[in-house]
């Protein structure tokens, strides 16, 4: 199973709903997606807890503008089956700048800006905006 896919539809099915906060598995490179969301201003914040049945969980309050959601839009890209990486002079631009590319880097997760501000390339895991 696919859990950056499944915490990305979790988060726009919950915008969708009009919901305050989500509720996705944990996994690290979930909980690093959610924090460079989070900086990139999609989300108001994202933090690890415990459940009821004692499994780590992570909770995301969702950002909405005028009762507007933040997200229109998630696109996995980097699938399990097709894994789709870029060089750090091919970065992906989502919208002309208007969205935000989330790329798995040797340093860590990050939007695309700051991949390219850090020179490194990596995989493309989603498209937001």
């Amino acid at each position: 199973m696919d859990t950056v896919a499944d915490a990305l539809t979790r988060i726009k099915n919950g915008y969708f709903s009009h919901k305050e906060e989500v509720v996705l598995p944990y996994s690290k490179l979930v909980l690093a997606i959610s924090k460079v969301l989070e900086k990139e201003g999609y989300l108001i914040g994202s933090k690890q807890r415990k459940g009821d049945n004692g499994h780590l969980q992570i909770l995301v309050s969702l950002k909405y503008e005028d009762k507007k959601p933040a997200v229109s839009d998630l696109k996995r890209i980097s699938k399990p089956g097709l894994r789709v990486y870029k060089g750090k002079d091919s970065l992906p631009s989502v919208l002309n700048g208007l969205g935000v590319a989330i790329i798995s880097t040797p340093k860590g997760v990050m939007s695309d800006k700051q991949a390219r501000k850090e020179g490194v390339g990596g995989e493309v895991l989603a498209y937001v905006w």
